[in-house]
């Protein structure tokens, strides 16, 4: 029991010894005083009647009713004479939630409407926060001045240039509480006589134990244990150490006579916790941060692309700007942001309190131009920096020469879509969106859903204000220098965990070569040496002319997260991990490209975070000969028009290891999102899902078997602009230690041709082409490879 609140609480950083142990049930009080010296538990609460509390808790639950209709309505339509009629709508449920409980058995005057509420939001937005209404009179101004209060309280900033509708509204009727609120006066203190005595064995001894019946009991009984407290319906151990006192309300409250370490028990975690477990709550309270961020971030967003299919990250950073903790979201995204932040900063960008720079720019560690990163400082009350809190997210639309913002036939990094310099979006708390509107308007190929950009990135600001409030508050709680210190003393128990891991990998030099379909080649040699070793991508290919560069942001991303599978432990991901690591990556090649002011001139990168990443991450396990290669690819597909662009990564074969078969359709390795659901997906645009099924026998045969990739066949409903970024189709995913390939992936068009027949047009693993209404895309995505020769 003691094992299992632990993993609740301390596992979302809390400490259980700051909070008080409810027992209740037939049992609840037998184990109490054990459970709570387990958990460093000082206070304890036995309700009067516990063993039936939940029962009782159902039949004390006020009766209520509610009553609500759905309206969707511009909060316009209900201004000046227009308001009477939202009162109207008020009255009606009133009556309807009043009339529900009456038909109870209640009567009238003992019904009472306890709230009205309205739920607000901005016009194409999922989630409405609800403002309940002060009086009778539904007042739409103050409603609109109350819903513009909690926006911004929880969000940090106001929106003024979107439409706000009213998307439901409901009344709340119930029976009248009648309850008392009245401070009852302090019992007076006594000790009871105990009814009788029984023979119990205690601490490994027979010794008589006092029995009390809590109907006998006063308020004010105080008893110290060992003793037993007998109801109807529980029976409550006071362990020794421990004293039983009754409040004014009747209820038992146990406390820690002394503090005193029992067998199997511990000091209070806040006083005397050892440092590995204090360690343990700050991972976890970083980690919450970064968790709650991605959920604040997904609930407010508007795109499919963030709000479906969860293509972006949040992280935390120290003062330095290094990679403290993140939520489990991109693992493209997640390494390469703290080569973000210093890249920034390195540029002479000083942010100070209540600031937000955006960029997407590949020169300044972004991945490429669809991922938007927002970087906000966060500053003590006393003006000292914390650290930095971001997230990246991938906007499926912001420009370029075809729809969706990944071209296939893209030569430099101005045809990929609109480039975004690092900027003051928030400077000392007002947001600029005058001019990021100009700057997506304004590109030399602009975005097609300039709305959509400006709503996700007003979830993108909410989700770093979400971190901002909740760091400032963890250092509130507990100093600036405690939070200091775990940050550090996190980066340091990642270091000396990758020391480990190194040590246990002979010495030596360790190579492997992959390439590209194109035949471009990726080549890494790790230099292992005691507990550091050296990774050099020298004899990878020069500057690619098309799509496929990628950068030493991107390439942090791919290092990082292979160096963290040879992990066996439970941590985040942080740059402390990278501390005994040399990395090179030699310039003027694919892998670190020059990026001139001018970008016309810069190269396209848009492949390169989601092809040359999977890729290379392939390319490093080979390497390390941990597991065959997984399909090494995203499989991104892309389709629009010039009024929406859509996005998604197919999911395929993992690799074999040395102990396990390769899982089959997934994504993993650098990306980490989800597939948008088919209901969405066909709701929100122009297609009919056929198939999506499993592409059985796909993956490579071995003592392990690679996993299979899928299926997936989408017909379209009326013309768009068709973009497939993949690899694998001519190189076949590699098997390990005598396992075999996985199968390469393909992908066609059916149409009909001018006699009725269905023919298919070929397409290439990097193509784009125009498809008509009717026109169907087949997609077969790659397996992995085997491991192992098959046994026979």
């Amino acid at each position: 029991m003691a094992g299992a609140i632990k993993k609740i609480s301390v596992a979302k950083g809390y400490d259980p010894s700051e909070y008080g142990l409810v027992a209740f049930g037939g049992a609840g009080g037998l184990h109490v005083c054990g459970i709570a010296e387990l958990l460093n538990i000082n206070t304890i609460l036995i309700p009067q009647d516990a063993g039936l509390l939940s029962a009782y808790g159902i039949g004390a639950a006020l009766l209520e009713r509610f009553a609500e209709k759905q309206l969707l309505t511009s909060v316009q339509s209900f201004f000046g004479e227009k308001e009477v009629a939202l009162q109207q709508l008020f009255d009606q449920l009133e009556s309807e939630a009043f009339n529900e409980v009456k038909d109870e058995g209640i009567p009238a005057n003992n019904i009472e409407i306890r709230q009205r509420i309205a739920y607000l939001r901005f016009k194409g937005q999922d989630a409405s926060l609800d403002i309940p209404l002060t009086n009778d009179k539904a007042s739409i101004e103050t409603i609109v001045e109350h819903f513009r209060k909690k926006y911004e309280n929880i969000y940090g900033h106001w929106v003024s240039n979107r439409e706000i509708e009213v998307e439901s509204i409901r009344v709340i009727a119930s029976v009248k509480s009648g309850l008392e609120t009245n401070e009852l006066p302090k019992p007076n203190v006594y000790v009871p006589e105990p009814s009788h005595y029984i023979k119990s064995f205690i601490d490994d001894k027979w010794r008589k134990a006092p029995v009390y019946l809590r109907e006998n009991l006063q308020k004010g009984a105080t008893i110290e244990g060992f003793g037993l407290v007998l109801d109807k319906h529980s029976t409550t151990v006071i362990e020794e150490d421990w004293v039983f006192t009754i409040d004014a309300q009747g209820t038992g409250i146990i406390t820690r006579k002394k503090r005193v370490k029992r067998p199997g028990g511990y000091f209070r975690i806040s006083e005397y916790m050892s440092e590995e477990i204090e360690l343990e709550l700050f991972t976890n309270r970083f980690m919450s941060i970064a968790e709650n961020m991605g959920a604040m971030l997904q609930r407010t967003s508007l795109s499919v692309n963030v709000k479906e299919r969860l293509d972006f990250s949040c992280a935390l950073l120290d003062a330095k700007g290094e990679l403290v903790a993140n939520a489990p979201h991109i693992p493209v995204h997640l390494g390469s942001l703290g080569v973000c932040v210093r890249s920034v900063l390195k540029s002479g960008v000083m942010l100070q309190d209540g600031d937000t720079i955006i960029t997407n720019h590949p020169k300044f560690g972004g991945s490429h131009l669809p991922d938007v990163t927002l970087i906000t400082p966060v500053y003590s009350e006393y003006r000292r920096l914390i650290g930095y809190v971001v997230n990246r997210a991938h906007h499926s639309e912001i420009g370029g020469i075809r729809p969706a913002s990944m071209p296939p036939d893209a030569k430099n990094l101005s045809e990929e879509g609109v480039v975004i310099d690092p900027f003051f979006l928030v400077k000392g708390g007002k947001v600029n969106w005058k001019e990021i509107r100009h700057v997506l308007e304004n590109a030399d190929y602009p975005t097609r859903s300039i709305e959509e950009n400006l709503a996700d990135l007003n979830a993108a600001l909410a989700a770093n204000r979400s971190g901002e409030k909740a760091l400032k508050k963890l250092v509130k709680s507990h100093g600036f220098d405690k939070v200091q210190l775990y940050m550090n003393m996190l980066k340091l128990n990642a270091f000396n965990n990758m020391g480990e891991t190194l040590n246990k990998i002979p010495n030596g030099i360790y190579t492997a070569e992959e390439f590209l379909d194109d035949g471009t080649p990726l080549r890494v040699s790790v230099e292992v040496k005691n507990s550091s070793c050296t990774i050099d991508f020298k004899g990878s290919g020069g500057v690619h002319k098309g799509n496929l560069n990628a950068n030493p942001a991107i390439v942090n991303s791919v290092v990082i997260y292979v160096l963290r599978l040879l992990l066996d432990k439970s941590m985040p991901l942080n740059d402390g991990i990278l501390t005994p690591i040399r990395i090179n990556i030699p310039e003027g090649t694919i892998l670190n490209p020059h990026f001139p002011d001018d970008i016309t001139q810069c190269p396209a990168v848009v492949g390169g975070n989601v092809e040359t990443s999977q890729r290379l991450t392939d390319t490093l396990l080979k390497a390390f000969g941990v597991m065959a290669c997984s399909q090494g690819t995203m499989n991104n597909v892309l389709f629009g028009n010039q009024n929406f662009g859509y996005y998604e990564t197919i999911c395929g074969g993992c690799g074999a290891g040395a102990s396990f078969d390769g899982t089959s359709a997934v994504h993993h390795h650098m990306t980490n999102t989800r597939i948008t659901d088919p209901e969405i997906f066909e709701h929100r645009y122009p297609v009919r899902l056929d198939r999506f099924e499993i592409r059985a026998g796909s993956g490579g045969q071995g003592k392990f078997k690679g996993g299979d990739g899928i299926i997936r066949e989408i017909t379209f409903l009326e013309p768009v602009s068709l973009s497939v970024l993949t690899q694998h189709r001519s190189e076949r995913p590699y098997g390990l230690e005598g396992g075999e390939e996985g199968q390469c992936g393909e992908q066609y068009i059916e149409r009909k041709n001018e006699q009725g027949k269905v023919e298919r047009v070929l397409l290439a693993g990097i193509d784009g082409l125009d498809v008509n209404a009717g026109d169907k895309l087949v997609i077969k995505t790659p397996g992995g490879g085997g491991f192992g020769k098959t046994e026979s």
